[in-house]
């Protein structure tokens, strides 16, 4: 209903989609997975992008996890999939009587009678590869807003449908709302109206705006844009008012009517009115993702659903904000590291387990406006690098943490130590600090400065990994005095999302390159791809002389330096992206958009 939220996610993904940092020592022998991937019990969060409530019933649909269904106002969630494709990606949930609708990316609509226990698919004359990014219902249609097809309904739940594009003149539907005999379609065009149910539209403002979502209250019909904040109409879009004194995030994703109130969620985190608009406040006092993407409203309980870590429940009318995500298996892990006999994952924030994944301390690291990245360890001292906040430090196990920013961007791609030094990659290059993370150099002499997502370290060799939005800069660097001087190590028309060093061989993850060999310390490289099903290596990790690579399309593994490939991926949901990898003991992890899995080697 609000996706054009999807228009960021797929934005972040390919801004800031990177590999894992480090690659763990490991003995010299080869090893081979058995068996098959299996989710671990957490982290949780991840993306909410949608909800529907049926009574005590709460559910959530998610990015990449599916349905996820609560009966205690969040407390506790458990995943209700059964009969739904592996990779349910759901833009939209909808309500009617007993049947709720999933809108999907790719799949169309799926329809549970029983609360989630099973799905069947509902896609009768809906075009192929269907994306759904909103439903509605009025009576006994429901409304579908399409990818590129516009709108379809349905009045016999989904057993048949018909398309209604009659006057649409954007077919990208991404909201709809229901007021009266009135049926609104927010687009990429702006708004439409038809008062027939969908046979015929009429254009009803904002011809050039990207309307994310729609929410009404009364006479009053609100619409939230991309970039120009939230209108509202009061005599069924003829006129529109701007809406927008103290909003001073544009970019609106969701809105919401609870009683007085009007909530926008935004790139920014939760605004509120009591006056229609007439003035708006930030309420973000413990809200820990700044994108909400999807809001709730049941009795006086209001929640939030972000990009990144999951759903938050409000009481007071957003006064105060809560994390209620256990039991949410679907969080983004972006990095991994073991570190004194415990797993740290960074999935929005850092999770803790000591057990191999099998469970998961609450998250120990939280605050506002950021995202935690990249994660890197000194002995007892463990940092974590985010997206907004620069660097935390913590010397207990993660139990308290101190912000070590001096000299840092606030943004930190990647990190990894030698000795006594932690290395930050960053969008302005790289950054040291000899005391750990107290105070950061740039340290970029012969460096381009385009974005470090990967470093890995071999004695006094440091190499980085670079991305860049034209191929200037791009490729790998090589310094042997922790970055005083670098030098370009090839490569330099490839993005690098990833490293892995083994003896004298020093592997690269490249897109579109696939993977990449040196056996010279990046004086020549040569591509070995063989097998090697997908090309986007965002990850790398070393098992023995094992070496694995996770890709856009699951993880593959190769036991002779990279000269052939197999795919390990069996158990793993089809399309998932694979952001890092790690080994723990005798088991092999791996963090994607869809939680964290692990596989015995």
């Amino acid at each position: 209903m609000r996706d054009f939220y999807i228009f960021f996610t797929t934005f972040l993904l390919l801004a800031v989609l990177i590999g894992c940092k480090k690659d763990p020592a490991s003995p010299n022998n080869p090893i081979v997975p058995s068996a098959q991937w299996v989710q671990t019990n957490g982290p949780y969060g991840g993306q909410v992008r949608t909800f529907a409530t049926s009574g005590t019933n709460l559910f959530a649909g998610t990015g990449l996890g599916g349905v996820f269904l609560s009966t205690n106002n969040g407390t506790s969630w458990t995943g209700v999939n059964s009969g739904a494709p592996s990779f349910f990606s759901v833009h939209t949930l909808a309500m009617s009587g007993n049947n709720l609708f999933a809108g999907t990316l790719d799949y169309g609509v799926y329809l549970t009678t029983n609360n989630g226990a099973s799905w069947t698919s509902v896609n009768a004359g809906l075009p192929n590869t269907m994306t759904v990014w909103a439903l509605a219902v009025s009576g006994t249609n429901l409304f579908a807003g399409t990818n590129g097809s516009g709108v379809y309904r349905t009045t016999n739940n989904g057993t048949t449908w018909t398309a209604i594009n009659s006057g649409l003149t954007t077919l990208e539907v991404t909201a709809l709302a229901v007021s009266g005999t009135n049926l609104f379609a927010g687009t990429w065009g702006g708004v439409f109206r038809s008062t027939d149910n969908g046979t015929s539209w009429t254009a009803a403002g904002f011809t050039n705006a990207y309307v994310g979502d729609l929410a009404v209250s009364g006479t009053n019909l609100f619409a939230g844009t991309n970039g120009s904040g939230v209108y509202r109409t009061t005599n069924n879009g003829t006129t529109w008012t701007a809406i927008n004194s103290g909003l001073t995030t544009l970019g609106v994703n969701a809105l919401a009517v609870s009683g007085t109130n009007l909530f926008a969620g935004t790139n920014g985190g939760v605004y509120r009115t009591s006056n229609n608009g007439a003035s708006w406040a930030q309420v973000n006092l413990g809200l820990e993702d700044m994108f909400v993407g999807a809001f709730a409203v049941s009795g006086t309980n209001l929640f939030a659903g972000t990009q990144s870590r999951g759903v938050f429940l409000s009481t007071n009318g957003g006064t105060n904000w809560a994390a209620v995500n256990d039991g949410m298996i679907g969080a983004w892990v972006d990095d991994l590291v073991v570190n004194a006999g415990n797993l740290y994952a960074a999935g929005g924030t850092v999770f803790r387990s000591s057990n191999n994944g099998m469970s998961w301390t609450a998250p120990i690291l939280t605050f506002s406006g950021a995202k935690v990245y990249s994660l890197a360890a000194i002995g007892n001292n463990l940092f974590a690098g985010s997206l907004g906040r620069g660097a935390f430090l913590s010397i207990d196990n993660g139990a308290n943490w101190a912000a070590v920013n001096n000299g840092l961007p606030t943004y930190v791609y990647s990190l990894t130590t030698s000795g006594n030094n932690v290395f930050a990659g960053t969008p302005a290059g790289v950054f040291l600090s000899s005391d750990y993370g107290m105070n950061w150099a740039a340290v970029n002499n012969g460096l381009p400065a385009p974005f470090i997502y990967a470093l890995a370290v071999n004695g006094n060799d440091l190499f980085v990994g670079a991305w860049a939005t034209v191929n200037t800069g791009a490729g790998v660097y090589h310094s042997t005095n922790n970055g005083t001087n670098w030098t370009a190590a090839g490569l330099t028309s490839l993005n690098v999302f990833a490293l892995a060093i083994s003896g004298t061989n020093l592997f690269a993850g490249t897109n579109p390159g696939g993977v990449f060999l040196s056996t010279n310390s990046g004086s020549s490289w040569v591509p070995v791809n063989s097998g090697l099903g997908n090309m986007y290596v965002i990850s790398l990790a070393l098992a023995g002389t094992s070496l694995f690579a996770g890709t856009n399309d699951g993880v593959f593994l190769s036991v002779n330096n990279g000269a052939s490939w197999t795919a390990v991926s069996s158990g793993l949901p089809a399309f998932t992206s694979v952001r890092s990898l790690g080994v723990s003991g005798t088991n092999l992890f791996a963090g994607t958009t869809s939680g964290l899995w692990r596989h015995p080697l």
